[in-house]
């Protein structure tokens, strides 16, 4: 910035007492603006600018580097706090612009409501119904991803200890791997501590744990295809760096966004990254459940059938393909509206 100002000013063909005087600012400023030992203040920044006809951009660009450098200067953590800021910043321009549509609105209000009765009705609350909503998400989640067990089968494996003629040894361990991954968010949701790359790292190697153990809790290191969909992942050497974008981004928004949005969002940018071999579809549903979890929300069940299973697909290879999230964002709030809707009237029976 210091030769930019001293430029200016010689090709202008002024001494640096008559950019004093025109500007009234002191001579002695002027100087240590050009020696680097002061820096101007926004609003001289814009004088001095229309004075010697530097390009105001330019000149502001400058300077507000040089006050970031001042700020910071060579601290370890440096980069990595340029990187965040630079997030929020670009997340804050966005914002600015980002406006819910008026279906999502409609259905965010109605959730808010039912979120107020679940709340005014938390004496009535109890470790059976939740239990209840546990198993139906297990059975639903697994049954998205191909498991053909029945919700009776997945009882009888979870909770009993059972082992069903004619099913896999792999379809036993999903069942049984799912249940001890939601204990495993449950007790992160009692801990709350903001979430990180360490549990979604854990929750994935409760998910594959004796079923692909080689791949459990790692991250993949081949390119993958996803069945039926147009979406290709990113490389694996690009996985590690959207993680950390992924992290970065939740950090920033965990505060500012509804709480639906913000949990159905972190599940789509975690299955766009499809960071793992296998698995993706049912911790992605976990991280998601874990948010709306610690909000005080209940656990949004995904039903298997062919016809949700298809919407949900659906919506989110729009998402991933036509940078639309329209579909997918009702998608999610439906579901969880109808799971508030369930939870509230078995509490009330």
């Amino acid at each position: 910035m210091k030769s930019l100002l001293k430029n200016g000013r010689e090709q202008k063909g002024l001494k640096t007492r008559e950019v004093a005087q025109i500007l009234g600012i002191d001579q002695a400023l002027i100087s240590k603006f050009e020696s680097g030992t002061r820096k101007p203040t926004r609003e001289q920044i814009s004088k001095l600018s229309q004075l010697l006809e530097i390009d105001y951009e330019t000149l502001m660009i400058a300077w507000l580097k040089e006050k970031i450098l001042y700020e910071i200067g060579n601290d370890e953590f440096a980069l990595k706090a340029l990187k965040l800021a630079e997030d929020e910043i670009k997340y804050n321009k966005a914002a600015s612009n980002l406006k819910l549509s008026t279906s999502l609105e409609k259905i965010l209000k109605e959730i808010d409501a039912l979120k107020d009765k679940l709340d005014s009705y938390k004496q009535f609350d109890s470790d059976k119904i939740k239990q209840v909503f546990e198993l139906e998400y297990t059975f639903e989640s697994n049954r998205i991803e191909g498991n053909t067990m029945t919700l009776r089968e997945t009882d009888m494996v979870i909770n009993e200890g059972l082992t069903i003629s004619g099913k896999s040894m792999r379809e036993h361990l999903e069942a049984i791997n799912h249940h001890e991954a939601i204990a495993f968010i449950k007790d992160l949701m009692n801990k709350n501590n903001s979430l990180n790359e360490r549990d979604l790292l854990s929750i994935h190697n409760l998910i594959l744990r004796g079923i692909i153990p080689e791949d459990a809790g790692r991250y993949r290191k081949v390119q993958v295809m996803i069945q039926g969909s147009n979406y290709m992942p990113p490389q694996p050497l690009m996985v590690t760096q959207e993680i950390e974008e992924y992290f970065i981004w939740y950090e920033i928004n965990k505060n500012k966004l509804h709480p639906v949005i913000l949990a159905a969002e972190m599940h789509e940018r975690l299955v766009t990254i499809h960071p793992f071999i296998d698995g993706n579809g049912r911790t992605s549903r976990l991280i998601m459940n874990l948010i709306l979890m610690q909000k005080g929300y209940v656990i949004a069940n995904i039903k298997g059938d062919y016809e949700n299973r298809m919407r949900y697909y659906q919506a989110l290879e729009t998402a991933q393909t036509k940078k639309d999230k329209e579909d997918f964002l009702l998608f999610i709030a439906q579901t969880e509206k109808e799971s508030l809707e369930k939870y509230i009237a078995m509490l009330t029976q």
